[in-house]
């Protein structure tokens, strides 16, 4: 017996099984919706893992393209009696595609790749479970969210490949084609975020605000909700814009150490302790703020989100991290000691993102870099308290101070002792 076959007909079956059983689900909500269930799906995948094993042994490759012929004949079938059985509007075709796509991950399973079939088979059953979720999140994409999207892709596919991948400054420092990589994944990252918040619903609470809105910007997500806090109502006061304000904090440290793990190994290993240090203590007010405030958690807020990805800022972002590259190579030049750590403090305060990509692209030593990333971070977020005590009302700006204090406390302790 081929042990190894079994195990394939086996994962074929298990495939069949994980997409029926949503379709069984289906099929009981609503009779009219659904092809099969899991017993019909279970069948399709065994039915095409045994004709790709058949169409390879006997070199017939005729016997798995009429097995799919015939299972696409069977679907047209159904489609058209569900089409006149159902009261309302016709069915669509989902139910068929994803008969079809089972036939072909058994074939693929078994005389193929078994681990990207597998895969794609849980790609299909998430997208069929999550059908309502995904239908609310188109609903609120716009005209405006779809150009973003065309255009991060042109940058990706279309403007990328096109720059030089070599230094063209002379100071050796930037790299055209890394550069706007980077630009690239930091764009990409924040509408991660922002598609969060459009997916969960800004109804859910600043703490989704909170921390959908910290993978865009935590100094914007700081802005509306200080700002929010001024109109006095439940959902942008004292505890619950607190909790927000941190979350977005939170996601801040957890963005950098994903940016420093991703392109410098070595300096991670050097600054995490800090960082984590750092984001502990966050995530200690946070959830102490977001329990207090238990009562506003489901509050409506509406504070304003929009696409965070466009070609200007885009390029202006690239622009600010070219600058910071060569104004690192020259003040590393210029004052060995301390030029590093004034350009850091200085960028920090603005933006994150730029001067952490820049330490990481630089060639400064690792313990001098790590400083120079803690100083940054501390800065932004001293820079983010100032801005919650001016534009905020109420306790939150009493609740973020003392929060403040306590991460820029924790921080500048667990630099020394980790750089020491």
């Amino acid at each position: 017996m081929d042990l190894d076959l079994a195990r394939r007909f086996l994962a074929a079956f298990l495939i069949g099984a994980l997409v029926g059983i949503e379709r069984e689900k289906r099929k009981h909500d609503d009779p009219t919706r659904a092809f099969g269930g899991i017993r019909t799906h279970i069948l399709l995948a065994l039915a095409g893992g045994a004709s790709a094993w058949l169409a390879r042994a006997l070199v017939a490759p005729w016997i798995l393209v009429a097995t799919l012929l015939a299972v696409a004949a069977i679907g047209v079938a159904d489609h058209v009696r569900r089409g006149r059985d159902a009261q309302d509007a016709a069915p669509g075709i989902v139910s068929e595609v994803a008969a079809l796509s089972v036939v072909l991950f058994g074939a693929l399973v078994v005389v193929g790749d078994a681990g990207l079939a597998v895969a794609l088979a849980i790609a299909v059953s998430a997208v069929l479970a999550f059908r309502q979720p995904l239908h609310g999140l188109v609903e609120r994409i716009g005209v405006e969210d779809i150009l973003a999207g065309i255009k991060l892709l042109i940058a990706s596919f279309i403007v990328l490949p096109l720059l030089p991948d070599a230094p063209v400054d002379p100071w050796g420092a930037v790299n055209p084609y890394q550069l706007w990589l980077m630009v690239i994944a930091i764009s990409a990252l924040s509408l991660v975020g922002y598609i969060a918040i459009l997916w969960l619903g800004k109804a859910r609470g600043l703490a989704i605000t909170g921390i959908a809105g910290g993978l865009t910007s935590s100094t914007a997500t700081t802005l509306n909700i200080a700002r929010g806090s001024r109109l006095g109502t439940p959902a942008v006061s004292g505890d619950a814009a607190s909790a927000g304000v941190l979350l977005a904090w939170l996601m801040m440290f957890g963005r950098v150490m994903a940016i420093v793990f991703a392109t410098n190994r070595g300096l991670f290993a050097v600054a995490w302790p800090p960082l984590a240090a750092m984001a502990a203590v966050t995530a200690l007010f946070a959830g102490r703020h977001y329990l207090k405030g238990a009562g506003d958690r489901g509050a409506t807020n509406d504070l304003p989100v929009r696409n965070p990805f466009s070609l200007a800022s885009a390029m202006r972002f690239g622009a600010l991290f070219a600058v910071l590259l060569i104004v690192i190579r020259i003040a590393g030049r210029i004052l060995p000691s301390s030029g590093l750590y004034v350009v850091s403090g200085l960028a920090g305060a603005m933006d994150v993102d730029a001067i952490t990509l820049s330490l990481t692209s630089g060639d400064a030593p690792l313990v001098r870099a790590a400083a120079a990333l803690i100083i940054a971070l501390l800065a932004n977020t001293a820079f983010k308290c100032a801005t919650v005590l001016v534009v905020a009302r109420g306790a939150v700006r009493r609740q973020i101070a003392v929060a403040g204090l306590a991460i820029g406390v924790t921080g500048t302790l667990a630099t020394a002792w980790a750089l020491a």
